[in-house]
C-alpha cells in the first residue's frame, strides 16, 4: 500500500453550481522557514519498505519547499550519496546518521537522534 497524498479538493468530486468557488485548506500555503536556530530536526535510521537498504531520515523541517530541497542537496553533496526531500522530510541514501547530526549542528540547527 502506498502512503496517502493529501489532495487539496477535499470532499468535492463535482459541482453544478456556476457561481461555486472552493475553499482551499491552510494545509497547503506555504509557510515562512523558520531560522535555523528554531528548527528541531530529528535523525534517524530507517530499513521500512526498502527492501532492508539503510536509509537516514531527517524529519521535523518546517519552512518552504525550496529550503527543505536546498539543504536536502546540501546535506547529500556532504555525504556524496544519492537521496530526496519531499513531504517535510529529507532521505539520504546510507547510513549516514551521525555525520548528517554533526552538519546540521555546524549549521546551527538543533538536532535529536532518534533510535539506538
Amino acid at each position: 500500500m502506498s502512503k496517502s497524498k493529501k489532495q487539496p479538493y477535499e470532499g468535492v468530486v463535482y459541482s453544478t453550481d456556476n457561481s461555486f468557488e472552493y475553499q482551499f485548506s491552510d494545509l497547503f500555503q506555504d509557510i515562512e522557514t523558520l531560522p535555523n536556530q528554531q528548527q528541531q530536526l530529528k535523525v534517524q535510521l530507517d530499513r521500512k519498505m526498502r527492501k532492508g537498504k539503510v536509509v537516514t531520515l531527517v524529519t521535523g523541517f518546517k519552512g518552504k519547499v525550496e529550503d527543505l530541497e536546498t539543504l536536502g542537496k546540501f546535506l547529500k553533496q556532504k555525504c556524496g550519496v544519492g537521496g530526496s526531500a519531499k513531504d517535510n522530510e529529507i532521505m539520504i541514501q546510507g547510513e549516514f546518521k551521525q555525520k548528517i547530526a554533526d552538519l546540521l549542528l555546524s549549521e546551527g540547527y538543533k538536532v535529536k537522534l532518534v533510535g539506538g
